[in-house]
């Protein structure tokens, strides 16, 4: 069991929720069941499957939920693209956010080949 709140992985996942929550304030109303709500849903769901599987009694668990946040981390790239190319939001605004979720990916990926030994 880890504790998750020390995980540098949980705690960049973290500040990228906050952060998509603000950017999502700047995305037009009538978007606010459907893309609004889905880039919510994900940004939460990446440090929410981290901390969830820090929980579980085994590593290969934890490895499960791991490749959940990552999923759900590709999937919120595809969101903050398609916002992008419907011109919801600018580039600039997105293009930090994606290159932070490219880093959590990336360590994602790193932690999870440390507790496979």
């Amino acid at each position: 069991m880890h504790n998750f709140e020390k995980l540098k992985i949980w705690q960049k996942a973290m500040d990228i929720a906050v952060e998509v929550y603000e950017i999502s304030l700047l995305l037009p109303d009538d978007e606010k069941f459907n893309l609004i709500h889905q880039i919510k849903k994900c940004a939460v769901s990446i440090p929410s499957n981290i901390a969830e599987g820090s929980g579980r009694n085994h590593n290969k668990e934890f490895i499960q939920f791991l490749g959940i946040a990552n999923g759900s981390t590709f999937e919120l790239i595809t969101q903050l693209i398609l916002a992008k190319r419907l011109k919801l939001i600018k580039e600039e605004i997105i293009q930090p956010i994606i290159n932070q979720l490219v880093e959590v990916s990336n360590m994602n990926f790193s932690f999870q080949k440390t507790l496979k030994t």
